[in-house]
């Protein structure tokens, strides 16, 4: 997975140079910055930004699963253009039996990085006087969580939006009401047919205790490296997918992908800490944002089941 930086990389990131310094200066002047500062025991305010961006940071990355779906691609472009190859076809002549193999053909698929996706946490003046760092640190991870679950919203929205004829087989795959090690082998094949690997089967919790009840699958299942328990990675079958188990993804539904090749998350700017104010309504705070792009380059790689 392609993790948010921490602040300390971000100070040393050519991509944030130009930014950095107006963020410093308004971080300066900000009353939740400086109260954060005093509370944290902190020397400057850059200090007390990277303190709070790193809370962000750290509460964002086991709610990312959305990054665990797809092809994550950083990129300082705001459009970029991926070719999609056609695979050559071998043409024998009545004439002379002879047989001729054409070059490949492409299609283009254009994806913007026009997505922005922002969190903050805001505060009266009066409240920041009197506020603990541990109250502050509290409502930063909420930040960071808000930031990555709408992300990961964003992520299986573009996988379940894909018209059923576009998926692997054609059309969605019935369920009959349980998940077992036979649904999710329907799943694996229907990929397998369209020339593309299944690297990841997403569920919702409900399946999964499902599939705890099947000897077939517990059998089939081994923790391995890849293992993540805490952010619902149950490692991998011997199928070759990892199982992730989100609360984000829909009851019922089942979705096998391919993420080497079926869509693209485009990063143009990862999760950035920025201290934000309004005087007039007395309101200061920070805000954490992130701008994306997300983009479906293959629909056949990705199998889609309901009623599961």
């Amino acid at each position: 997975m392609t993790s948010p930086k921490l602040f300390e990389a971000i100070l040393n990131d050519t991509d944030y140079q130009s930014a950095l310094p107006d963020i410093i200066a308004k971080a300066k002047e900000n009353p939740m910055v400086q109260r954060v500062m005093k509370e944290a025991i902190l020397s400057d305010a850059a200090g007390a930004l990277g303190k709070m961006h790193n809370v962000v940071v750290e509460a964002a990355k086991p709610a990312l699963i959305g990054r665990e779906m797809m092809w994550v691609m950083p990129t300082t472009e705001t459009v970029v253009r991926f070719p999609k190859a056609k695979l050559g076809k071998a043409y024998r002549t009545a004439e002379l039996a002879q047989t001729w193999i054409t070059g490949e053909k492409y299609e283009t698929a254009d994806v913007k990085a026009n997505i922005e996706i922002k969190a903050g946490a805001e505060y009266s003046k009066t409240f920041l006087e009197d506020a603990t760092w541990p109250v502050l640190e509290r409502q930063t991870v909420e930040v960071g969580r808000t930031i990555a679950e709408l992300e990961t919203e964003r992520v299986y929205t573009l996988h379940t939006s894909i018209a059923a004829s576009d998926l692997a087989g054609g059309a969605e795959i019935s369920g009959a009401g349980t998940l077992n090690w036979a649904g999710v082998v329907s799943f694996w094949n229907a990929i397998k047919k369209e020339n593309f690997s299944a690297k990841v089967l997403v569920i919702h919790p409900e399946q999964a205790a499902d599939l705890w009840q099947d000897d077939k699958f517990i059998h089939s299942f081994y923790f391995g490296e890849r293992a993540d328990l805490a952010r619902g990675i149950l490692g991998e079958t011997y199928l070759g997918m990892k199982v992730i188990v989100s609360t984000k993804a829909t009851d019922g539904t089942v979705l096998a992908i391919d993420t080497d090749v079926a869509a693209v998350m485009l990063l143009r700017r990862d999760i950035l800490t920025e201290p934000f104010e309004n005087p007039r309504e007395d309101r200061y705070g920070i805000v954490a944002s992130e701008r994306i792009g997300l983009g479906v380059l293959r629909s056949k790689a990705v199998a889609r089941g309901t009623g599961w």
